[in-house]
């Protein structure tokens, strides 16, 4: 098996749903990072490229017919360069890096572009086909940005919950407090906010249509303002739009090499991928599925939490990120999301696992050396980790 290195990763600032990136097609998000990527290592040849894998929740709409190919053609690399795009929902991101980081590990490439796009605000609206032809009455519309839609009548009802009330759910399981979650929400805020007034965002993003920072943090935020805010998903519940991930747009891009690759490129690596985990859990329970991947990761690994100097965990709510850490207590709380989290950055969710993979090589970069985890929740109950090593 060969070594595989992380050269370079960015970003788009993360966008507000129907914000700044709103007028920004998807594939033109990803084409836009794909073009960053190569122009940030002059030495690579393009067509030395051997594969484009792109994670993307959605397909319904403008990144439809293989949004890695299109964006990639888009981007201006040679017609030789191919792609393909991946879903794992939330984690399609990260699954698109792992798919990459086998392919080259196992020979079948030296250099892969590896990432996600999601434009949750330009998600379209869906009509099913009639059961019947030329139907008299009206046909209902349904929206792509999130969720459940089109449900199998199959599924246990208990599976097919909205996301939020699966939130509540291990809330109460796990007798989290809304303090406990708009404290935590609070931090993700100011995190990012002292992250991108000291710069730490400079060495991966790139600004688009105007946006040069990430468009939800609330940096004027308070206990006493989340305090404010009412239950979004049950009466009398703990769950917030302020302690949750909004809805967002953006990319990310990570390439990938061997030594031959890397070589070409002429540059120091960012962190190498050491190992990966997928799990699998009860859909209602999606948010706790990072426990065991991330547990399965670190033993591929021969580490341990102690080891940790960065941890990116997601956070698609307060509930579930607090349900994960208290599954860890070797987890040292302050390495976890340094420069805050989705509940700030955002979850633009075909882009994030690739954001966050890309956050710790950047983290593990800065520090010189290290070992980092980067981890995701993903609807429909399954958990997503990565270990990576400078």
């Amino acid at each position: 098996m060969r070594d595989v290195y992380i050269v370079d990763a960015v970003r788009t600032p993360v966008g507000r749903y129907g914000g700044a990136l709103s007028g920004v097609r998807p594939d033109d998000l990803a084409a836009h990072v794909m073009r960053a990527i190569a122009d940030r290592s002059p030495d690579l040849d393009p067509a030395r490229v051997d594969d484009v894998v792109f994670g993307n929740a959605n397909g319904a709409g403008e990144e439809n017919r293989n949004v890695a190919r299109m964006a990639a053609l888009l981007a201006g690399f040679p017609v030789t360069v191919p792609g393909t795009t991946v879903n794992r929902l939330c984690g399609s991101g990260m699954e698109a890096v792992i798919q990459a980081y086998r392919a080259i590990a196992v020979g079948d490439a030296s250099v892969v572009i590896a990432g996600g796009v999601e434009s949750m605000s330009r998600a379209p609206w869906v009509v099913p086909k009639p059961e019947r032809a030329f139907p008299a009455g009206h046909q209902q519309m349904v929206s792509t940005t999130l969720g459940w839609r089109l449900v199998n009548p199959r599924m246990p009802e208990e599976w097919t919950i909205a996301l939020g009330e699966s939130a509540e759910l291990l809330a109460d399981e796990y007798r989290l407090t809304r303090e406990a979650q708009d404290a935590f929400a609070l931090a993700s805020h100011e995190k990012a906010a002292r992250a991108w007034k000291d710069g730490a965002y400079d060495a991966e993003v790139v600004p688009v249509n105007g946006l040069a920072r990430d468009e939800s943090i609330r940096e004027d935020t308070s206990m006493e303002a989340l305090a404010k805010l009412k239950p979004a998903f049950r009466k009398g519940g703990t769950v917030t739009a302020g302690n949750s991930s909004p809805l967002n747009d953006g990319a990310a891009a990570l390439l990938l090499t061997d030594e031959a690759g890397l070589a070409a490129t002429g540059r120091e690596p960012l962190a190498r991928i050491r190992a990966s985990a997928v799990t699998g859990i009860e859909p209602q329970h999606f948010g706790a599925g990072p426990v065991e991947a991330v547990n399965r990761a670190l033993g591929r690994a021969s580490r341990g939490f102690g080891d940790l100097l960065t941890f990116e965990l997601n956070e698609a709510f307060a509930a579930q990120a607090l349900t994960c850490l208290g599954q860890w207590p070797d987890l040292d709380p302050a390495v976890v999301n340094p420069r805050g989290g989705a509940i700030a950055i955002g979850h633009p969710l075909g882009a994030s696992g690739a954001r966050i993979t890309g956050a710790v090589a950047h983290q593990l970069a800065a520090a010189g050396s290290g070992t980092g985890v980067a981890a995701l929740c993903i609807g429909v109950g399954q958990g997503l980790a990565v270990v990576l090593e400078r």
